[in-house]
């Protein structure tokens, strides 16, 4: 009996403590259900307006009701009531220097599911965003101010998770300076049932039109997409179909977006097209070159881990200009810049058709001229300027690969690879290797874009160039045979290619051994006439040759020939004089020597100079004047006898050609500013 004394004892007052509680439960239930919302407007309205530095109003009733948890959710969750706040005729004014409308934001009935134990922790949590009838337009100014950022009081201790959201009719304004957009989407419930776009995909519920400018450009397009937008579970679907043009601008999507903290994050068919790749920074971040009209056709895949998002453009096809390429390219969100990766081929790619990238001129007589700089009169050098001021806006690890290079006018090349790196806004290819003229050519290119002035430096090495293909359009050099390999260092600074190569420094230096050359150039080179004309008439035939080698210093854009020397069966010819990259200028001197007698010889040395724009080849005046005026004095003793200067019977002596390759195949000297020796040469 004592026991069961305690017993009851200690229950009533268990059984108190539980009426209170339901007797605050019931209270507190009946305050939500019986409480005028509306008498909180003005403390809410002003503690908004205060906060965000903006004025916020609810015009409307203000009203909160207790619902379940949606039919969506799982678990116990489903069950936990739950309020929900409603507005109706909710504002929020955008500042004082918005051009797009005093309102940067309207709805005609706000509704707002939240869960309240989330709250016990700062964490508020939107299970249902309903909208009706919004209206927003945002803006970003050329100085980088925007609408959508409210008056800064410090980060936030709030957490806000957004995990529903859906809408009906509606219209969007976005303005944004920099990227020279003004888009307008209006948007309306589709009425009737709409067929889903796939299995296991809502069907659509809105469809819109987007209007305005881009760069200027009118902007068409509209689209269909679905009503309900899930921000939370991975088994969610939003299905999407839209396309826009701006001028010769087109984009094309199709597909379905994906919770974006899932695995499959979003998935959607993209077709891409424009006047010039370069179009796409504004919109994409991704620094491209001016190229002519583009068009590509791939899948777009996007996932977003923690704060950063990654961009897939997977197996896509597409043509710029007359080149194609294909790949995967990913870009990835991170700190302190993006990152580009992925890998492109290419069965034919035009250089022209990558523009000043690669210092070509692709203007004239096309549909892009004017875009690209032409040199200027009188200079050849590409004088387009590299934008390194968008180098810094990301890195970068491309691989390429193309089976043929066209150049216009120019030996294609094939086979190239490279891989192309950004880092701190240093752009390299390591290596750059293609083939050319039926050999090889490797090199690594740096180019240095973190200071005002392009630093840049290059190193290569030509193995196995065959000699007949290095003059294709030559009739007389396609009987030829021979190799030429050859080393080179260059750095030089300058935004431009033609300034790059009026700065430079460096060494270049080239051999060929065990080849043939034709004898009619020959002939031409020393101007033996007979010879040549007799060559000419009763056929060409090779000449064996017994070495080339060539040495070249670069100072301060100028290259002096320190050594040239051709030596064959049939003649000796040496050159000695410079080109100068700065003025584009150049003087050199030939000096051929025959190896046997000669009838008709006009032997002289010969001279290139002028511009390179205009140079001025022949032979030198005055040797050729002294023999020509030695022919006429003895032409008036005897006719015959003006033949004599015409006859050479000098024999050039044999060139030491072991000692003049070794020479010549000393290694350029290394420069700290020139990236190292390829790591294969073939």
């Amino acid at each position: 009996m004592h026991v069961a004394a305690i017993d009851m004892k200690t229950s009533r007052p268990l059984k108190i403590v539980g009426w209170i509680l339901l007797g605050i439960t019931v209270i507190v239930i009946l305050f939500f259900l019986l409480f005028d919302w509306n008498m909180l407007r003005p403390y809410i309205n002003r503690k908004v307006s205060e906060t965000t530095g903006r004025e916020f109003a609810i015009r409307g009733d203000l009203d909160v009701k207790f619902h379940r948890g949606l039919d969506s959710e799982r678990g116990w969750r489903r069950y936990v009531p739950r309020p929900y706040i409603s507005a109706n005729d909710v504002t929020m004014s955008n500042p004082t220097w918005s051009t797009v409308g005093p309102q940067m934001a309207g709805v005609q009935r706000v509704e707002v599911g939240v869960r309240i134990l989330p709250l016990l922790t700062k964490d508020v949590v939107i299970t249902d965003l309903r909208l009706a009838a919004p209206d927003i337009a945002v803006q970003r100014l050329e100085d980088g101010r925007n609408s959508w950022t409210f008056k800064d009081n410090g980060p936030s201790q709030w957490n806000v998770d957004i995990q529903r959201l859906s809408f009906n009719s509606g219209k969007l304004r976005y303005a944004d300076q920099p990227l020279g957009i003004d888009l307008r989407a209006d948007a309306r419930t589709i009425d009737g049932q709409q067929p889903a776009p796939a299995a296991g995909v809502p069907p659509y519920g809105l469809a819109f039109t987007l209007s305005g400018t881009y760069n200027k450009a009118k902007i068409t397009g509209g689209g269909k997409a679905g009503a309900v937008l899930s921000l939370t579970g991975e088994d969610i679907t939003f299905p999407i179909e839209a396309e826009a043009s701006a001028g010769q601008n087109k984009l094309g999507l199709r597909g379905v977006i994906r919770d974006p903290r899932s695995p499959s994050g979003f998935a959607l068919k993209m077709e891409l097209a424009g006047a010039s790749m370069a179009d796409l920074y504004g919109l994409t971040g991704v620094l491209l070159p001016e190229t002519p009209p583009y068009s590509t056709r791939g899948e777009l895949l996007g996932k977003k881990d923690g704060d950063f998002w990654t961009f897939t453009y997977k197996d896509f096809t597409g043509k710029v200009g007359a080149s194609d390429l294909a790949g995967t390219l990913t870009y990835a969100q991170r700190k302190p810049r993006p990152f580009l990766s992925g890998a492109l081929t290419s069965k034919q790619l035009r250089l022209a058709d990558l523009g000043p990238t690669v210092g070509a001129h692709t203007g004239a007589g096309t549909k892009e001229a004017g875009r690209i700089k032409a040199p200027p009169p009188g200079k050849a050098l590409p004088a387009e300027g590299f934008n390194t001021e968008k180098w810094g806006a990301l890195d970068a690890d491309v691989k390429f690969s193309g089976k043929r290079i066209v150049r216009t006018h120019d030996i294609p090349l094939e086979d190239l690879e490279t891989t192309i790196r950004m880092k701190n806004k240093v752009l390299t290819l390591t290596p750059l290797s293609f083939g050319m003229a039926g050999g090889r050519i490797t090199s690594n290119i740096r180019l240095d874009g973190s200071g005002k002035t392009l630093d840049a430096g290059a190193r290569l090495a030509a193995r196995g160039l065959k000699i007949r293909e290095l003059f294709p359009k030559l009739q007389s050099m396609q009987a030829s045979f021979g190799e030429v390999n050859g080393d080179g260092v260059l750095a030089g600074k300058g935004n431009t290619v033609a300034a790059m190569l009026g700065t430079s420094h460096g060494e270049i230096n080239a051999v060929v051994t065990e080849g043939t050359v034709s004898q009619f150039i020959l002939e031409l080179a020393g101007l033996n006439v007979a010879n040549a004309i007799f060559v000419k008439i009763f056929g060409d035939k090779q000449m064996m040759l017994n070495c080339v080698a060539a040495q070249t210093t670069v100072r301060n854009g100028r290259a002096n020939i320190d050594r040239f020397v051709l030596d064959s069966e049939d003649a000796v010819v040496n050159m000695s004089g410079y080109v100068d990259l700065a003025s584009e200028r150049l003087d050199l001197d030939v000096r051929p020597k025959t190896k046997g007698a000669r009838v008709l010889s006009l032997r002289t040395p010969l001279y290139a100079r002028g511009t390179f724009t205009d140079p001025k080849v022949g032979p030198q005046a005055g040797p050729l004047a002294l023999k020509a005026g030695a022919a006429v004095a003895l032409a008036t003793v005897n006719p015959l006898a003006a033949l004599l200067p015409l006859i050479n019977v000098d024999k050039a002596p044999d060139t030491n050609c072991g000692a003049e390759i070794k020479e010549a195949t000393k290694p350029p000297k290394v420069n700290a500013k020139t990236p190292p020796k390829p790591a294969t040469a073939r």
